[in-house]
């Protein structure tokens, strides 16, 4: 069953709060009269995030990145994706994913009666590289149907979420056409290396690798240590987990799960955030060896039962 949590792009998030007022002059945030003043430390920890993503200089001043990142009312993790994916020539793609996030959760619907079609109908739209790539897949079927209702009675795909994607995706093109981002679509569809590279731009601070044992990923960094997350049931990579990946949200339930996974390489963490990652540090771990088959079906079916 999905969780009904807020989609991210919707929540009030502090970064981009500030941003603005960054972006409005107020230079010491930490002294700003917040009518519901925010914790001290998630407002040290949103200026940090901040400079990790290239929005503010050595000085917490806004740097161009973070002036341009300003004018999109999102999570500055987006923000610094869409502005990313110019130099990757995937913009329209990104932005059409983007929207499609935020209507994640309820895309798809499964009937009682029928849910042995809807999983299949669902397993049709999966796309090699994980979630963000299969959302990208239902987007563009649907653009093609001219926004057919009638395709997504068919598809078992919720209307209403696709129109308010829509809503967003005119939104988000605004956006770049004011920010000067370039709108294009990536030109070789079969080669998604440049659609992932921008997520890893954004979301650099949202990456996991899985742990020898098991099914469990650990966050690279910028997470508690030891703290063991996993792939949401939904996912279309919950079966072949990758070694390596990114994620969109983290959703905690019966356990910390990643929701909306896209598998990237650990040299591109090194490419996008050179400040945060080291390629010898990222090689030390991918160089750590995996547990043997047998033994990891053992682990899977033991946590299955447990």
């Amino acid at each position: 069953m999905e969780e009904n949590n807020v989609p991210e792009i919707k929540r009030t998030n502090l970064g981009n709060v500030v941003l603005t007022l960054k972006s409005i002059g107020i230079r010491d945030v930490m002294s700003f009269e917040f009518m519901d003043p925010p914790h001290e430390q998630a407002l040290i920890s949103a200026l940090k995030d901040l400079s990790d993503l290239g929005a503010l200089n050595n000085e917490g001043e806004l740097t161009k990145l973070g002036r341009r990142m300003a004018e999109y009312p999102l999570d500055p993790m987006l923000s610094k994706t869409i502005i990313n994916s110019e130099k990757y020539h995937c913009s329209e793609d990104v932005i059409s994913i983007i929207s499609m996030l935020n209507v994640q959760s309820s895309v798809f619907y499964r009937p009682k009666d029928k849910k042995f079609h809807a999983d299949k109908a669902r397993q049709n739209f999966t796309k090699p590289g994980g979630d963000h790539l299969t959302l990208l897949n239902v987007w563009e079927q649907w653009v093609d149907t001219n926004y057919s209702l009638h395709w997504c009675h068919e598809n078992f795909i919720v209307y209403r979420s696709m129109t308010r994607a829509r809503d967003v995706r005119d939104q988000l093109v605004s956006l770049c056409e004011r920010t000067e981002v370039k709108l294009e679509s990536n030109p070789n569809p079969a080669d998604i290396v440049p659609i992932q590279k921008s997520f890893v731009a954004g979301f650099f601070m949202n990456t996991a690798r899985l742990l020898p044992f098991g099914d469990s990923y650990q966050k690279i960094k910028f997470g508690e240590a030891g703290r063991r997350i996993y792939i949401h049931p939904s996912s279309s990579l919950f079966q072949t987990p990758p070694k390596w990946v990114l994620y969109y949200e983290l959703v905690a339930t019966q356990k910390d799960y990643m929701r909306q996974v896209m598998e990237i390489q650990p040299q591109w963490l090194v490419e996008a955030a050179p400040t945060c990652y080291t390629k010898a540090e990222l090689e030390k771990l991918d160089s750590k060896k995996k547990m043997p088959k047998n033994h990891q079906a053992a682990s899977s079916l033991s946590s299955s039962r447990s």
